[in-house]
């Protein structure tokens, strides 16, 4: 424990939130900005006096259970948060499940990759967003309800299950997407999210119940896609992962290679799109 650097941290964050912030009234006399000690000891639960000693670097270790509190009580980030419980000389809290909160730059990336069919996925492989060609290559993802954009729910119980004895492709990306979500689960131990996801897909999938049954665990990364589009017809596409590590998000990107007939379809397939927005 680092009680100077632990007491420095937290008079830097109490100093940083509003009352307002936390539903307090500011009042008027307020010498300096942000809370009280009192005000943060009463939002944790904990004693005044306790409060005090850990701002003067000569309090017991906290708890668990207050590290957990005083992080509510300052609205601290997950960032801020595992700094803290490291400064007490405690392993943090893991998170409670995959954010679904894509950040405004990837947004952005999405907006402007319109010659590349992009997603995003997170830890429990929900897919939180995409581009009009990513929708236009795999399916109209707005029309269908949040729970069934889940590439573990497509892959096991949708169409894609039948091929699994006959597309090699679609073999392999189940064997890495389960591996891949028993890691996940390893990271957020406390997700009933994923917890409900595998037993509802184990339920209705022998195959996903046999492939989570393995035990095997891993990152899912870059790889080949070979479909048949029903507008554009084949394609072999690049599938490359690009990492959002602070949302534990990955962007899901296909790519063709110049020159080559898929190259050539997926341009169609964009300017089929074009065309048909155009005519709304």
């Amino acid at each position: 424990m680092d009680r100077q650097e632990l007491a420095a941290f937290l008079r830097s964050r109490r100093a940083r939130v509003r009352p307002e912030d936390v539903g307090l009234k500011a009042g008027t006399r307020r010498r300096t900005p942000g809370l009280r000690r009192e005000e943060v000891a009463q939002l944790a639960g904990m004693s005044v006096d306790y409060y005090i000693r850990l701002e003067q670097g000569r309090g017991p270790r906290p708890s668990r259970q207050i590290l957990a509190a005083l992080a509510r009580a300052l609205r601290l980030t997950d960032d801020e948060r595992g700094h803290l419980y490291h400064l007490a000389g405690e392993a943090p809290e893991p998170p409670a499940g995959p954010s679904r909160e894509v950040p405004p730059g990837i947004l952005h990336l999405l907006e402007r990759l319109d010659d590349t069919p992009a997603y995003v996925l997170n830890a429990r492989h929900d897919i939180l967003a995409w581009n009009p060609l990513a929708a236009a290559l795999m399916t109209d993802f707005a029309a269908l309800p949040p729970e069934e954009r889940n590439v573990i729910r497509w892959l096991f119980t949708g169409p894609a299950a039948a091929r699994y004895d006959t597309d090699a492709y679609v073999a392999e990306l189940a064997g890495d997407s389960v591996a891949d979500l028993r890691a996940a689960a390893g990271r957020y131990p406390g997700d009933p999210g994923i917890a409900e996801l595998v037993a509802e897909v184990s339920a209705r999938s022998p195959l996903f119940a046999r492939l989570w049954d393995s035990g095997e665990v891993g990152i899912r990364r870059s790889s080949r896609k070979r479909m048949v589009h029903p507008v554009v017809g084949p394609l072999e596409l690049h599938c490359d992962v690009l990492y959002v590590p602070e949302r534990d998000q990955r962007v899901v990107l296909y790519t063709t290679t110049p020159g080559t007939p898929s190259h050539e379809a997926l341009k169609t397939l964009r300017e089929a799109g074009r065309d048909a927005l155009a005519a709304r």
